[in-house]
């Protein structure tokens, strides 16, 4: 459409878009998550025998960077360019096809890991599960690789010399693991997550037991290394079948978690209803939601530990769909300063305690005769996410990439139940997001995103009220409608960066309701 000699894109039905989105929910139990590098070259090492095998390989090979890298900006590259370069040393090492092409690849992953970190930048290891035992595991898998094609005299890889641990990792964590896996003691189930790490101790260990679906921590790579490589696992094998399941769905390659049922419906229920989206939620959803909350909390997923965060979400999102349902689950995380995303946590994040506020403060705002239960624990949150904000007004979190995840979480729970004292906090926050914006009208951390700028929008529309949030939003809104149906590069926090592709929706969708509701966006968008 054209008004005023410009052209604008059509508005989006943000209601039908939403109903479309849930519906798919029930269609896709386990999750819509983006396939992963580093995962998927775990499976070419360890389970060649599996259907899409090549297309794993081609994946791997199609999918590096120019530079030599697999994954992310920054120190997001390391585990994923561990990953794809000892996958595609392993095939080179089995005399796969194609050895030309793989041990190029192969050799300018070795060029760029033996640059890490690039000139001029420091070592910065993101804050992602496990990453302590997966990169010691992958550069010992990669010396002894190079050291078979060195024997061999590959042309190409025969000289190069090995990798080093970076600075600041040791292996003794890693051999402590694989100590206790090899030992058959009954393991940490979050441990389960990256069982791959413990090697030749990981197949048929005793200490696990894969789920009723097959699965082992809810990982491909792990249930692979349980089923162990070297002869073809029976046909009717709970956990091959599950793999075959995971690998026929995505044509070869497979996500770094799967399934995620639980975080997947709690997320994108509590964005839409958060919003105000006008959705129908089909009763057998909100029944599982509502059964999935155990005494101890609940899994993202089978195969998963219990969570502070999958579970306050999950009582946030029922609270708002009027079904509230006691969160006396979420006192299995209290520790004596914050909520722990799980017991044994090494850390802190800012978003699980905000999402526990969300859980407690709408459960007391529905049932308002246990608010005096609930208030202390409030105000002790709110008062420990008002000490990590930092000094420009936003805050960053383990389990995402970006600052304005964890920004918004923060600032939406404190806005809505941290108290007066917290206000200050929220502008600040506001004023973040507003100094932040993109020329394009988007916001995010290394280039405007949907996803960050929807995160924004909705910072600004639920909290802010003056002209400059206002223009702001509407900027914003362009920019959404401008980009479509952009791919959206992952930003979740895993043993890979990931992209949880319906939460992700979830929260586009909320923004644009936001927007078009809020009486922000000017007329051509409603004349469309």
């Amino acid at each position: 459409m054209s008004v005023g000699g410009l052209t604008y894109p059509k508005a989006i039905d943000v209601a039908a878009a939403a109903a479309e989105l849930v519906t798919d929910l029930m269609v896709r139990p386990w999750g819509t998550v983006s396939p992963s590098v580093y995962e998927t070259g775990r499976l070419v090492s360890l389970a060649p025998w599996l259907v899409g095998h090549a297309e794993r390989v081609r994946f791997l090979v199609d999918c590096q960077r120019p530079d030599g890298s697999w994954g992310g900006p920054e120190g997001y590259s390391l585990v994923p360019t561990l990953s794809a370069t000892e996958a595609l040393l392993c095939a080179l090492t089995r005399g796969e096809p194609d050895d030309e092409k793989l041990a190029t690849a192969a050799g300018r992953g070795l060029d760029y890991l033996l640059g890490w970190p690039p000139q001029g930048t420091a070592s910065m290891f993101p804050d992602m599960p496990a990453i302590e035992l997966i990169v010691p595991a992958l550069v010992e898998l990669v010396n002894a690789h190079l050291d078979t094609l060195a024997e061999r005299d590959v042309p190409r890889l025969a000289g190069r010399p090995r990798l080093r641990l970076p600075a600041g990792m040791n292996d003794r964590v890693l051999a402590a693991v694989r100590s206790r896996v090899g030992s058959g003691a009954e393991l940490p189930q979050k441990l389960m997550h990256a069982l791959e790490v413990a090697g030749a101790a990981a197949h048929g260990a005793p200490g696990v037991q894969p789920t009723s679906i097959g699965t082992v921590g809810a990982s491909p790579a792990a249930t692979a290394a349980w089923l162990g490589g070297r002869a073809l696992p029976d046909h009717g094998t709970a956990a091959r079948r599950h793999l075959e399941a995971v690998a026929r769905r995505y044509g070869g390659p497979v996500p770094v978690g799967l399934p995620i049922t639980v975080f997947e419906r709690g997320w994108v229920l509590s964005w839409l209803a958060r919003a105000g989206i006008p959705f129908d939620v089909p009763p057998e959803m909100l029944a599982d939601l509502r059964a999935a909350i155990q005494p101890v909390g609940t899994p993202a997923g089978a195969g998963l530990p219990p969570d502070a965060d999958t579970t306050s979400v999950a009582l946030y999102a029922l609270a708002l769909l009027g079904m509230p349902f006691e969160p006396g689950s979420l006192w299995a995380f209290r520790t004596d300063t914050h909520f722990c995303t799980w017991q044994g946590e090494e850390g802190a994040s800012v978003s699980v305690n905000a999402h526990v506020l969300d859980a407690l403060g709408e459960y007391a705002k529905v049932r308002p005769e246990a608010a005096g239960r609930y208030r202390p624990d409030m105000d002790a949150i709110g008062a420990w996410l008002c000490e990590r904000q930092q000094p420009e007004g936003w805050w960053d979190d383990r389990w995402h990439a970006s600052p304005y995840y964890a920004t918004v979480s923060c600032a939406l729970a404190l806005d809505a139940f941290g108290g007066a004292g917290c206000a200050p906090s929220v502008r600040r926050a506001v004023r973040w997001v507003l100094e932040t914006q993109r020329a394009d009208g988007s916001w995010g951390r290394w280039g405007g995103t949907r996803e960050e700028t929807a995160y924004a929008m909705q910072l600004l529309l639920l909290t802010g009220e003056d002209e400059l949030v206002a223009e702001a939003a509407a900027r914003g809104y362009d920019y959404l409608l401008r980009a479509g149906e952009a791919d959206d590069p992952p930003l979740w926090h895993d043993k890979d960066l990931y992209l949880p592709a319906a939460v992700v929706r979830a929260a586009i969708l909320a923004a644009l309701h936001l927007a078009q509701s809020s009486g922000l966006v000017v007329d051509r968008h409603r004349q469309v």
